[in-house]
């Protein structure tokens, strides 16, 4: 008999935690569309950075894509590591289980990934929002110097799961 995975809690903020993000490397120029599209199979995506390989690495680019879900990782990982998905060859994808940049900041999620997340795992009428409050702030209770950092509307935002609603 086989044990049932225990449920992962995705929380509504920028993934930083070990096991969120993938390390792919040995891709060719021109591959994010395709780097995209291939590894969004698998679960949402967070972000995908596609960079050059330093110089004494030698030619290529490498990426770190980022999961909302470790487990949804996990079987990218598994799935794509040495298979050439969109190039002539195979690509390496590796767990990333440690990240030092962001470990003790709790970044929040902007509104409009919080409703892509939502509208992924929750489906589209699964859940609701309601503004809160929205207040005009001025620069100086922002503290900013520059207009071009201004907002001129700041907005709190409630979600809510709508009864008898299952997800998987």
């Amino acid at each position: 008999m086989a044990l049932a995975a225990s449920p992962e809690v995705l929380a509504f903020r920028v993934p930083t935690e070990s096991g969120k993000a993938l390390l792919v490397w040995g891709l060719e120029e021109g591959a994010e569309q395709s780097l995209f599209s291939a590894f969004s199979e698998f679960g949402l995506l967070y972000s995908v950075r596609v960079h050059r390989n330093a110089a004494v690495a030698g030619p290529g680019y490498y990426a770190l894509v980022k999961f909302y879900s470790a487990r949804d990782a996990s079987r990218a990982q598994r799935a794509c590591n040495r298979q050439r998905l969109f190039q002539k060859s195979p690509l390496k994808v590796c767990i990333c289980t440690r990240q030092k940049a962001f470990q003790q900041q709790v970044l929040a999620l902007r509104s409009y990934k919080c409703k892509e997340l939502a509208n992924y795992y929750l489906g589209f009428n699964g859940w609701s929002n309601r503004i809160i409050t929205v207040n005009d702030l001025s620069l100086e209770q922002l503290n900013l110097e520059e207009e071009e950092e201004f907002l001129s509307d700041f907005c709190f935002d409630e979600g809510h799961l709508l009864e008898g609603r299952q997800s998987n």
